[in-house]
């Protein structure tokens, strides 16, 4: 029953468990560049976002859609709609983030975690289903 259902999410439960820890990379790191660096909270924010982009390049081309390119062609495309598709989450982030310290005047630690959640659901998509696709 376990390997019918690791078979099953074998992309979902990788891509949960480093997505948690991508998060925390976020969150950790806009936090030391708000909090401890006192930085303005949108550059913390576009630091701490790129910060965990990289992070999540590497496991996720690694560890969770096993994808292997042959050629830097192959690479270089993967790489670069990687980074545009975490490009486009960013700016939903960003404008969250905008919207819930800046207008609502909320949290933003709590908004920065709210923001999260949506953007991972995002990521996934385009992840599983454009940029690290089973290509023939």
């Amino acid at each position: 029953m376990i390997k019918e259902l690791w078979n099953k999410y074998k992309d979902t439960i990788p891509y949960l468990f480093f997505g948690v820890l991508t998060t925390l990379v976020n969150i950790v790191s806009f936090d030391v560049l708000w909090h401890f660096l006192g930085w303005n909270y949108q550059i913390a924010n576009a630091l701490a976002y790129l910060i965990s982009v990289i992070f999540a390049y590497v496991t996720n081309k690694l560890w969770v859609f096993n994808s292997h390119t042959n050629t830097w062609k192959a690479f270089w495309k993967e790489m670069g709609s990687f980074f545009l598709f975490r490009g486009a989450s960013w700016v939903i982030d960003q404008g969250t983030m905008t919207i819930g310290v800046s207008l609502l005047h909320g949290n933003g630690l709590v908004v920065k975690i709210i923001a999260n959640v949506v953007v991972i659901v995002l990521n996934y998509i385009f992840s599983k289903f454009i940029i690290f696709r089973k290509r023939d």
